[in-house]
This record gives structure tokens, sequence and C-alpha cells, in this order.
């Protein structure tokens, strides 16, 4: 057995849609049969119906799912549902009348009718767009009733002949019904296509039901029953085609294109009052005179007229309600909003201003209205007003598309002018405003701190001078000058972090604070003075340059003059520089030849004025040559290690070599350490060049490890350098590959200060000594050196300058240099003093005589390549010699 298969959706949908047509259409060929008399009517009837109804039964419980699980409420799922509902009523009744017997079958039919009826009218109150309330289905039912009753009126007194009690129930419930479903049908403004086919299935299968019922009641032939069934299958198959066409749930619906009022005013009351009124008369001139039922069914529309009335009536006090409560919420808003709203209209008439008026700006009704908007306006700003104005009645928008925004002073009811922003909104096209909408905001305050916000950007806070971007924007303005003078004066004040840390930081405030008033009182009023930041300083004076170099010399005597506070007499150094502002390409390039001629004067002892010139330029661009050049340099092999003996000052034999790290570039020269280090710092080379040095001082160690005489070399290190964390292990790395025992290789350290951690110092330096290698602590005594140190660090050598040696102080009239405490103090600790920079033989017997054992500097040997060092070395006899 094979099952077709459906390739996709879209053959689906496509059989479906055979299935919804072809059984109507082959249910309604069976009913002509029955007709024709091919077939029994009541079988064919119940196959016939039961079937179509059965279908669209099926399609309105999917319907109904949909709407449910989708989330539109459970009236309208409920809707689908009695709709459903009434179908399988239907398709029972018509089962029903086939298996009833022949005298139950009028009986049977009414009860499906009723049945029917309340399921059908149930059905499409409650279908989405239908009604969206009780009250509002109610008045649906009163509308249909009282035209219902008007219409039954008429059938009862226009016809000749009166129907059997059976067939007038029906026609009664028919003329009800009918015009409900019409009427629900009419007024649902959303799926409008979707409730006309529903409608029109409802009506035809109630009209089917009640022709069937009178037939039945009437006793006439059942020859006729299939034709009328076929309102039966008709309506069914109209139900399901608007059920198909209903909107997923998942969509939101179509914005209603009229109000539920539509067919809700008077017109549809006169309906049912002029049918009782044409058939009253009607009646009256043919018959004569009205029976009881007549009487009844007249005044029966009555009641019904007057609940809708009542209806409609309780509708209107609560959309009445409804429409106060929103007023009321919209005079609060406009109210207590802290915008002016205005209607103007199309000739700038002011029509209607907010209550707001009087309190934001103290206009009144008398004072505004009829007036034209732009004579609220400054006389200055009228004009852009009105342009504005024009332009949003002409249409003019402006590109952004919002809406448009003026700009211009209103005065107030006091006779004072505010700052004001206004928004035109074009509301024309709205026929309760017809008219531009006017927001009108008061921004005076706004506009203040706007200006207070702008003058504290240029302003410094502390001192009231001008801040770094006006002194910007001043030599801007000053350059900008056909044939401008004038000079930038760059001011450093030395101790003031001093000042902040015995003092407290208010001190060091209050001490700029009368640096700023010293400046200010000592420049002319065109000169501009401003505060950098911290404690730097700058003046943009318009003098020629002797004058202002004579400008700078008295700020300097004013500035280096004592500072009385409370509690202490302060003083400050000061370095200034100077620098034309005709020179360099822009402000930072004036700015930077001021400030590298402050450095100059900081350099040469501070409390200087400094002019800048071509020199500073030339150190300033050598330094720019350093740092283009020295990347790639250990690539390039431009990078060279000389050698200085350390020798034994007893026997002047050599013991070790310090490696001494030289950069020979071909543009540059040679470039000693002392210019190289920093450069390498900056650019963070610092380890590469470390590395080199390493790999190169091992490789040499290995070439002279032949020698009868073994040497050991230092390498200097930077504590940076030191405490990185694989330092340890490429020192341990390098010394394998080249074979090289590790006591001979020393790593030379400056004492650590500032930032640097010391205890990662501290750990470096014994995992060296773990390897193996030997450290020295370089330069000690060349700085604040700090004995405590030597107790911290696990070091081995003691490498000292030659001040040491030569300075020291007097004790019981004898002169006692510090090499010799440092001897004693060195032997106390385990350290062996290296005395460097000795340069005379004078200093090199005072070492001696101290007790100092090994010794270097040029007194004793220079710094020299490996080949003259190897010579150098040849001069001295083996040990075996």
């Amino acid at each position: 057995m094979f099952v077709a298969h459906i390739p996709d959706g879209r053959a689906r949908r496509l059989v479906v849609r055979s299935i919804e047509i072809g059984v109507p259409l082959l249910a309604v060929g069976v009913l002509l049969a029955a007709h024709l008399g091919a077939l029994s009517p009541y079988p064919a009837m119940a196959v016939a119906v039961g079937t179509a109804a059965a279908l669209a039964a099926a399609r309105l419980v999917r319907l109904a799912v949909r709407l449910h699980t989708g989330g539109t409420g459970f009236g309208p799922c409920r809707g689908a549902g009695f709709l459903g509902f009434g179908l399988v009523t239907s398709a029972l009744s018509s089962l029903a009348l086939l298996l009833a017997p022949a005298g139950a079958r009028s009986m049977v039919a009414l009860g499906g009718l009723v049945l029917a009826f309340a399921l059908y009218l149930f059905g499409m109150m409650m279908l989405p767009g239908a009604a969206s309330a009780v009250r509002v289905r109610l008045r649906r039912a009163f509308d249909g009733l009282s035209l219902g009753i008007s219409l039954a009126f008429s059938a009862w007194v226009i016809p000749p002949a009166p129907l059997p009690p059976l067939a007038l129930i029906a026609a009664l419930l028919a003329v009800v019904g009918l015009p409900v479903v019409t009427i629900t049908t009419l007024r649902a403004y959303q799926y409008r296509r979707s409730a006309a086919l529903c409608g029109t299935g409802a009506g035809l299968a109630l009209f089917g039901h009640s022709l069937i019922t009178v037939l039945l009641g009437s006793g006439a032939s059942a020859g006729a029953l299939p034709l009328l069934a076929v309102s039966l299958v008709a309506g069914p198959a109209l139900i399901a085609a608007g059920a198909r066409r209903a909107r997923p749930p998942g969509q939101p619906p179509a914005v209603p294109g009229e109000p539920q009022t539509t067919l809700s005013a008077y017109p549809l009351l006169t309906i049912p009052a002029i049918l009782a009124t044409l058939s009253a008369l009607w009646h009256l001139v043919t018959v004569g005179a009205f029976d009881a039922t007549s009487i009844l069914l007249g005044l029966a529309v009555i009641p019904t007229l007057v609940v809708r009335e009542v209806l409609v009536m309780l509708d209107i006090r609560r959309y009445a309600k409804r429409l106060a409560t929103q007023e009321a919420h919209f005079r609060s808003l406009v109210s207590g909003a802290n915008d002016l709203t205005m209607i103007v209209g199309a000739d700038l008439l002011i029509r209607w201003q907010s209550p707001t008026a009087a309190r934001l700006f103290g206009l009144s009704d008398a004072d505004v209205l009829g007036r034209a908007f732009p004579n609220l306006m400054h006389p200055d700003d009228a004009a852009d007003v009105t342009r504005v104005l024009t332009d949003v009645l002409a249409g003019r928008e402006v590109p952004s598309g919002r809406p448009q925004l003026v700009t211009a002073r209103l005065r107030d009811g006091h006779g004072s002018w505010r700052d004001t922003e206004s928004t035109v909104s074009d509301q024309r096209a709205v026929p309760e405003v017809a008219a531009l909408v006017v927001h009108v905001r008061d921004v005076s305050e706004r506009q203040r701190l706007e200006r207070k916000l702008n003058e504290l950007a240029f302003t410094d806070e502390l001192t009231g001078l001008a801040n770094r971007r006006e002194l910007m924007r001043t030599i801007v303005t000053q350059r900008a000058v056909p044939g401008h003078t004038g000079a930038l004066l760059v001011i450093d004040l030395h101790g003031m972090s001093g000042i902040n840390d015995a003092h407290g930081r208010q001190m060091g405030d209050a001490v700029l604070a009368e640096a700023g008033r010293r400046l200010r009182s000592g420049v002319g009023s065109a000169d501009v003075v401003a505060r950098l930041g911290g404690d730097e300083f700058a003046v943009v004076t318009v003098d020629r340059p002797v004058l202002a170099y004579a400008t700078g010399t008295r700020l300097l005597t004013a500035l280096t003059a004592p500072y009385p506070m409370p509690g202490a007499v302060l003083h400050l150094g000061t370095s200034i520089g100077l620098a034309d502002l005709s020179g360099g390409d822009g402000v930072d390039d004036v700015l930077r030849r001021a400030d590298l001629a402050r450095l100059r004067a900081r350099q040469l002892g501070r409390n200087r004025v400094e002019w800048y010139d071509d020199e500073l330029e030339e150190q300033f661009t050598r330094r720019l040559d350093l740092e283009r050049e020295l990347p790639g340099a250990v690539r390039r092999g431009e990078l060279d290690l000389v050698f200085q003996p350390v020798l034994d000052l007893d026997d002047q034999q050599p013991v070790g070599t310090e490696a001494l790290l030289r950069w020979r570039n071909p543009a540059l020269g040679t470039v000693l350490p002392a210019e190289l280090l920093p450069v390498a710092e900056d650019l963070m080379l610092l380890e590469e060049l470390a590395r080199w040095v390493l790999d190169s001082a091992c490789r040499q160690l290995a070439a002279w490890s032949q020698r009868p005489r073994p040497l050991w070399m230092s390498i200097n290190i930077s504590s940076r350098e030191l405490i990185a964390p694989d330092f340890v292990s490429w020192v341990g790395t390098s010394l394998a590959e080249h074979r090289v025992e590790p006591d001979r290789l020393v790593v030379e350290i400056v004492e650590p200060r500032g930032a640097v951690d010391v205890p990662a110092v501290v750990t470096q330096l014994a995992g060296l000594r773990a390897l193996g290698v030997r450290t020295a602590l370089d330069d000690f005594g060349s700085g604040q050196a700090s004995l405590a140190q030597l107790r911290r660090l696990p070091v081995d050598f003691l490498k000292v300058d030659r001040t040491l040696v030569t300075e020291g102080g007097t004790r019981e009239g004898e002169h006692k240099p510090f090499i010799d405490v440092l001897v004693s103090l060195g032997k106390r600790f385990g350290l062996e003093i290296i005395a460097e920079g000795l340069e005379t033989a004078e200093q090199v017997e005072q070492a001696r005589r101290a007790g100092c054992k090994l010794g270097q500097g040029y007194a004793l040997s220079r710094p020299a390549p490996a080949e003259r060092v190897e010579a150098y070395l040849e001069e001295f006899p083996s040990p075996s010699r």
C-alpha cells in the first residue's frame, strides 16, 4: 500500500483547498440528486449536510486552537468554538431528521434551529473584531432584536394567512437571528473579509434551518427539503472560507479604519420604527383591525428600542467620563510641564496658550492671545522666527525630518528677556487643531550654565589664571596678527613636591595661588598668564625678545622671593624658558621650543632664564635620530663590547674585566651607554640589549677560557631587567650554551631606588647565586647610597665610586677617607671591595693603603676591544712562569 507524499507546504495547501471546495460541491450534487428523486431526501440530507458541516467544523477547531495559543484572549477562541459547535449542530440535526419518526421531525427540526440559533449568534459576537466588550455585544443583540421584531411584526400583519405555531416560532427566530448576524457582520471593523464570509455562512445556515422547520411544521411534502438543505451546505463552506482567511495570531491586527460606532447612530434606530409604521399602515388599510398577536409584536418593538437607547446612554456617559478623565490628565500634564505650548494659526496669530504661561513666563491670555507670535520675540530675533514659521507653513522641513527649532529671546510678563528654544510642529492636518503647535522652553539657566562652563573650560580653578586651552588659543590669535611680535615663557617651579610632603597639599595650593598672583602682577595688561598644570606656568607676552627676556628676569626674581605662609617661610626654585612666537610651524611647536629652553635652564642649575636656540633643536633632533635608529641595531650587528680590566692592587695583575656596551651606528657614530640606555628604556628595548650583552660576554669568556690565567667578566644589568621573570633562566641557558663556568660571570646592578620592587631584586640575586653566578653592587657612593642595602642584597662585590676614595672627614685632626670605613664594613659583610674610576696613581695608592684589594680605572687600564685586551694580557706572565 502506497501513501501519496506531499512534497512541500504549498502542495499541502493546494490539497486542503481542493478538499474544502470539492466536498461542498459534491454535497450539493447529492442534494440535487435527491431533489430530482434519484436519492431519498433524508439520507441525502444527512450525508451532504453532515459531511460539509464536519469539514467546516474541523477548520473552526483549528482556528480556535490558533487563537488560544496565540494569546489573543479567551473570547475570540470561544467565538470560533461556538461557530464550530453550531456546525456540529447542523450536522446532528440532519442526522436526527433521518432517525426520528415522521411525526416528531418538526419538533426535532425546531430543537436544532433553537440550538443552532444560539450557537451561531454567540459565535459571531465573540469573533475577533466583532465586539470588544459584553456591553457592545448586548447592544448588537438589541439592535438585531429590534430590527427582527419589526420584521416579525411586518411579516405577521402583511401575509393574509397565519402560520402554524411551530412554523411561526421558526419564522420569528429567523427574522430575529438574521438581523443580529447581519448587524454584527457589518460592524466588524477588523478582519472584514473573514467576518463577511463567516456572517454570510451563519446567516445561510440559520435561514436553511428556519425554512426546513417551517416546511416541516406546515406539513408540506419532503421533496423540497434537499433543495432547502443547500443553504446548510453553503453556510458551513462559507464559514470555513472565512476561518481560512483569518489573520494568524502572531501577526498584529490591522489598525481599524473606522471606529466601532459604525452603523450605530440614529439611522439604524429608524429602520425598525419605519418598518413597524409602514406595516401597521398597510394592515389598517387592507384589514382594518389588529389581533392580539399583532398588538403584542408591535408593542415588543418599543422595549427593545428603549433598552437599546439605555445601553447607548450608558456608553455615552461612560465615554463622556473617560473624555473628562483624559481631559483632566491632559490639563494636569500641560499645567505641570516645563514647556509653554501655543497654538499658532496660518496668519501667525496666537490662538491658545497652555496654563503654564503664567507660571513660567508671567504671561496672561490678555498679553498673548491674538498677537503675532514673532512680536513676542526680541526685534533682532523676530525675522528668524518669522522665516522658520513661514518655512513650516510652506512645507519646507529640515533635512533631518525633526521639528523645526527656533532659538530666540522672548519678553516675559515682567519685561525681561528670556533665552528660549521653540519647536514648531505642523498640525494643520488634524481637524481639531488645524494650526501650528509651538512648544516654548525657557533655556536662560542653561545658557548661563553654558557660559559658566565655557569660562571654566578656559580658566584654571585654583589660581583663576587661564588654562592650557586658553593659552593655546591666545597663541593662535597672536600668531594670526600680521607682523606680530611676542614671546612665550614657560615657567617651572621647583620644590612644590617637598612643600606638599612637609606641609600638606593645602599649603601647596596656597603657594601656587601666590605664585599665580605674582606672575599676574609682574606682566603687562596685554600679556596672558596661564597655568599649564601642576607647578608649570606660562606667559604669552607681546613684547619683543629683549623686553621679553627682561620680563622673564623680573618674574624670576619675584618667584624666587620667600613665600611667607602661616607657620613657615617657604622658598621655591624657578626655571624659565623662552621662545619666539613667530618661530616654529604651529602652536605646539612654539610650546615645544619654550619647553626645551626650560629644560636647559633646569639642567644648568635652575633659577635661570634660557632662550631657545638651534643647539636645543640639535639635541632634540639627536634624540629623534636615536629613537629612529636604535630598533634593529642588534639585527644589523651595530652593537659592540669593549672590556676594561680589573687589577689586583697588590701585584698589578689582571683578575677580571668589565664588559661595556658600545653602539656603533654608521650615521650617528659611537653612542655610549649614558646616551643609549635612556632611549632603549623608553623604547622597551632594554631586555633585547641585555640578552645580546649576556650572550656576547659569555662567548668572549669561552674564547678566553684557554688562557693560563682565568679571568672573570662582569656585565651591567638594570634592576628592571633583573626582575624579569625569566632572567635567571636565560642566564643559565647562555652559560650552558657557551660552556662557561658560572663563577666566571659577575652581574652588576645599581642600587635599587624609586619604584623598583626590592624584594624581587633580592629573590633574583639569590637565584643567580644559586646558579653559581657572582653579583656586584655598582656605583656605591655616587648617589644617596644606603648602607642598609648591603645587608639586604646578596652580593659578592661592592664597587665604590672614586669620590669615596678621596673624600672623608676629620677625626682628632686626622684626615680619614670613607674608603677605609667601607673596606672594614665590607670585610664584616664578607664583600670584596672594588675601587672604580681611579684616574691617578695617587688614587690607586690611596685605595691600596685603605685595604682595597681590587681596582679599576684609567690609571690602571682603559676600555679596549677584545683583541687589544688580549694583547694587554699577554704582557703579564702566567702563574706557571
